[in-house]
């Protein structure tokens, strides 16, 4: 017996849709079908932050209630009308990934399993210059919401200072995300370093509050993860559905929206009416792109003033000027030891 399917027109082509009514939200008895239906209807506002930019698949075969797995290369397989780049990790390794440039993408995605697409900050056009800086900011435990809107007001008050401006919205998840789109004439590594001057300068402004401290165990209040502007770091883009029980979308804001905003509110099934009623707060994202100078130079004042590099990721290789990639704790013991 053949297996059930839909066939689903995107973008001028006819997918095939398999096991279409797959539960993929159990709490909210949400389907495969119905995650299709939410990017054929929200396309333009998805593709908007997704357009030419290299994505990683993450697949929930089995929905949110399984086990996901990424997967960064396109199967040989796949048809040939997919976009495709090719890009480096810093392990040297090189991956054909996604580039979700139309709604047909992302049906043939879902059908894979894909839940949230995860791109990366730069377009196909030149892969070792991002345009995008992302500040990502994430509670430690017992965190309220709540501080984390104060935390994004704060990082607008200071991108403001450095002619930036900022769009935010809701991770999907606990945090929220704050898109600056730049000029792609900076390295990785310079965007970086700007993340973390802004990360640092935060923290100065909110003791106890916002912290930069990469070690779990320094932490306090809403992490800024500077990291995630390192090379093949990605983070859920705009009106990505997320993987949680409730269908949360991570979704743009207006401003005046971040010191009230309930992410629970902003789901699979709520998005869509809120973005036929009132736009997409994000659409103008690409119309300015800014420089990072402002930012390095207060980089290159901390720097001056004994405040070097910070941890990186661990799979990257140890960088020039890194701080020991080991734990303070453990640090300490190990000091003691040899007293």
């Amino acid at each position: 017996m053949a297996k059930e399917h839909v066939i689903v027109e995107a973008a001028g082509r006819e997918l095939r849709v398999s096991s279409p009514g797959k539960v993929f939200f159990p709490e909210r008895g949400l389907t495969k079908l119905d995650l299709v239906n939410y990017y054929l209807e929200c396309e333009q506002a998805v593709v908007r932050h997704l357009r030419d930019r290299p994505t990683v698949m993450k697949r929930w075969v089995d929905g949110v209630d399984g086990e996901p797995f990424f997967q960064k290369r396109v199967p040989a397989t796949a048809p040939d009308w997919l976009q495709t780049a090719t890009v480096a990790f810093p392990s040297g390794r090189h991956a054909r990934e996604l580039v979700p440039n139309d709604a047909a993408h992302l049906v043939w995605g879902v059908n894979l399993g894909v839940i949230d697409w995860n791109p990366w900050p730069v377009r196909r056009s030149d892969l070792d210059h991002p345009d995008e800086l992302r500040v990502d900011l994430d509670p430690g435990p017992g965190v309220p919401f709540a501080e984390v809107r104060e935390v994004s007001l704060e990082v607008r008050a200071v991108l403001e200072e450095h002619g930036l401006l900022g769009f935010p919205k809701t991770s999907g998840s606990r945090g929220m995300h704050i898109y600056v789109r730049i000029e792609p004439r900076h390295s990785f590594e310079e965007v970086r370093r700007a993340a973390l001057a802004l990360a640092r300068d935060v923290e100065r402004r909110m003791p106890g509050r916002a912290t930069s401290r990469w070690w779990k165990e320094e932490r306090e209040g809403v992490f800024i993860d500077y990291n995630q502007n390192a090379r093949d770091r990605t983070i859920a883009s705009a009106y990505s559905v997320r993987a949680v029980p409730d269908a949360r979308v991570s979704c743009p804001l207006e401003w005046d929206e971040v010191a009230d905003v309930d992410p629970a509110e902003l789901t699979m099934e709520t998005v869509p009416g809120r973005l036929r009623q009132r736009g997409d707060p994000s659409a103008a994202i690409d119309e300015r792109h800014h420089g990072l100078d402002s930012l390095l130079e207060l980089a290159a004042r901390d720097e001056r003033e004994g405040l070097g590099d910070a941890p990186w990721p661990p799979h990257f290789r140890k960088q020039k000027g890194e701080p020991p990639r080991v734990q303070p704790s453990r640090a300490r013991g190990a000091g003691k030891g040899q007293a």
